[in-house]
């Protein structure tokens, strides 16, 4: 059932791809380590689900598989696509669904094991564990933090924690209205640690931070955003980003120095594509801007997929709504069915 929905979102789009033609190239990103396009080479990694850039590794991205991996982090170098460590983590249990990987102010990774394609899961998991300060094959402790939402059980693939502040922010998937989650102030490993909602989104397959903790950039299947963050909340509308047409388009983090959003794709072989994050103002956002929440999908321009030349959507208005209606209406009848999440 797992793998039978995660399928639906990239037959829409190779569907999508065929009848528009084929996507333009990525826009060329800054140089700099880590601000490059990139392709993944190790085998092992056919469903790459999260990215982070290291801070102590320049041009190094952190990933993972999805659920049927068990407890692996990946470090894999830019410059050459190889991976340059794999970390066990230990001190957790068997993973679930692990959809995001996020570094913290403290220097440490924090991992979310948040799928929940059913929704029926009565709390998800977060591990922590610090960055290696040396790559290579290793064993890690992690804590394990419990984390249920507090209106009940969602599916999610982004999980955030804020570079100054260190909170950490899960964002929930859904057809009818994603929503932001906020988690307590400090995670605790001896109790649940309750999320609340505190902001409506687009539908999210992941998400991240600016460097500098001013912006929030968020991506789905047909769509990507960088929002203004202002105390503690993503403002406005957000500015549209090229992202670019990925099969199954699951994660996206900045590059270390801020000046590119790197976007990644699950698959052997997957392609991490950079596009140069755009200048404040150029729309929607910047001075002026209502500090309102994001509009949920579908409700104007903050579910709208992104355009543009050189990595931008080509995909023609008729066959993404199509496509994105085959998406939805699939879920839900699959839903009605039941099934286990995972």
């Amino acid at each position: 059932m797992r793998l039978f929905l995660r399928s639906l979102p990239s037959a829409a789009v190779l569907a999508a791809v065929a009848l528009s033609g084929p996507a333009a190239g990525a826009a060329a990103a800054a140089e700099g380590p880590g601000t490059a396009s990139f392709t993944i080479a190790d085998p092992r990694i056919t469903e790459s689900s999260g990215l982070a850039a290291s801070r102590k590794h320049p041009g190094v991205y952190w990933t993972h598989n999805d659920s049927d991996d068990g407890p692996y982090l990946y470090a894999v170098d830019s410059a050459t696509g190889r991976t340059v460590a794999r970390i066990t983590m230990t001190g957790v249990g068997r993973p679930r669904d692990v959809e995001a990987v996020s570094l913290g102010p403290d220097g440490h990774l924090y991992v979310g094991d948040i799928g929940d394609n059913i929704g029926s899961w009565r709390h998800v998991w977060i591990y922590e564990l610090p960055e290696p300060d040396e790559l290579g094959d290793r064993t890690v402790k992690a804590v394990q933090y419990t984390v249920r939402y507090e209106d009940g059980p969602r599916n999610a693939e982004a999980l955030m924690v804020h570079p100054v502040t260190g909170r950490v922010y899960i964002a929930s998937k859904s057809e009818d209205a994603g929503h932001l989650y906020e988690g307590p102030q400090r995670l605790s490993a001896s109790g649940t640690n309750v999320f609340r909602r505190v902001a409506d989104v687009p539908w999210v397959t992941d998400g991240a931070f600016s460097p500098d903790g001013k912006q929030l950039a968020l991506r789905g299947y047909f769509f990507a955003r960088a929002y203004p963050w202002t105390a503690g909340r993503p403002v406005g509308d957000g500015e549209r980003v090229g992202a670019p047409l990925q099969a199954q388009a699951e994660s996206v983090t900045y590059s270390p120095d801020g000046s590119t959003l790197m976007f990644g794709s699950e698959g052997a072989g997957s392609r991490v594509v950079a596009v140069p994050v755009p200048k404040e103002g150029a729309d929607g956002a910047g001075p002026g801007t209502s500090p309102t929440a994001p509009k949920p999908a579908g409700a104007g321009a903050a579910g709208a997929p992104a355009t543009g030349d050189d990595g931008s959507f080509t995909v023609g208005a008729v066959v993404l709504a199509v496509a994105t209606a085959v998406v939805l209406g699939a879920k839900r009848l699959l839903r009605k069915g039941g099934g286990s999440g995972g």
